[in-house]
């Protein structure tokens, strides 16, 4: 194992803390105690995961976030936050973490999710590497193929290609935060079936996610925000005491 890990925490107990046990289980580590000083030893090195605190000296973790995100979407980030409510949380995920864990924090928890973040990363760069390797077969024999295999998710006039990443409803342009994305394609593929909280914990944030399953509730809410509002009809529903379904009709 030789992932490089940012810490970037102005605690010098806690930082020192986490690099040794990162360095423990064979991660490289690198320290920074600062927003300004972080969003430079980001700048310097080749990092595949970040360890980002919310509150810190200079530049917040938050706008550290917005900045790392603008130059990279890929790098998994995890919050470290001493704030506890689902508001504050689904704040720094909707701004593009991959997760979150409040202080204080059991060591085996951090360590889980971190593995997680990586697996996860690898997955997603197996998958966009094969993507990019499939030679394009010409412009003529793509139009004539049908929208499943173009990569099309679609329901009541609500389209999303899965390779562009492209999202309309009626021909209006939808845009998405990665998470909301990732909530969406997977409510999509799952058309008409009554998907649990649980699930789409599992789906969407992951198996090692160790969150309050009111993300779930939240995300929903700013999906429908945007899919369904001012369209007609709506598509995702709640199944009192069960989750959610998205289907054309209630």
């Amino acid at each position: 194992m030789n992932e490089a890990v940012l810490v970037i925490e102005d605690e010098p107990k806690i930082a020192r803390l986490l690099e040794l046990e990162l360095q423990y289980e064979g991660y490289q580590v690198g320290k920074a105690g600062s927003g300004t000083e972080g969003l430079e030893k980001y700048a310097e090195g080749q990092w595949d995961l970040i360890l980002l605190d919310v509150m810190l000296p200079g530049l917040s973790g938050i706008e550290v976030l917005r900045r790392v995100r603008a130059k990279d979407a890929t790098v998994p980030i995890i919050m470290l936050t001493a704030k506890d409510s689902v508001e504050d949380k689904v704040s720094g995920l909707d701004l593009g973490a991959n997760d979150y864990i409040t202080k204080p924090f059991q060591i085996e928890e951090l360590l889980a999710r971190v593995r997680a973040a990586l697996r996860l990363s690898a997955v997603a760069s197996v998958v966009s590497s094969a993507s990019s390797s499939t030679p394009n077969a010409g412009n003529d024999s793509l139009e004539h193929k049908d929208e499943a295999e173009m990569g099309w998710l679609t329901a009541a006039g609500l389209r999303l290609n899965e390779g562009t990443r492209e999202i309309s409803r009626d021909g209006v342009p939808i845009e998405l935060t990665p998470r909301e994305y990732d909530l969406l394609v997977y409510l999509l593929q799952n058309q008409r079936q009554v998907l649990s909280r649980d699930q789409i914990v599992q789906a969407v944030w992951g198996y090692d996610y160790y969150g309050d399953t009111n993300v779930v509730d939240v995300y929903i809410r700013y999906v429908r925000k945007k899919v369904d509002n001012g369209f007609t009809p709506p598509l995702i529903h709640t199944v009192r005491g069960v989750g959610y379904v998205l289907k054309e009709q209630s």
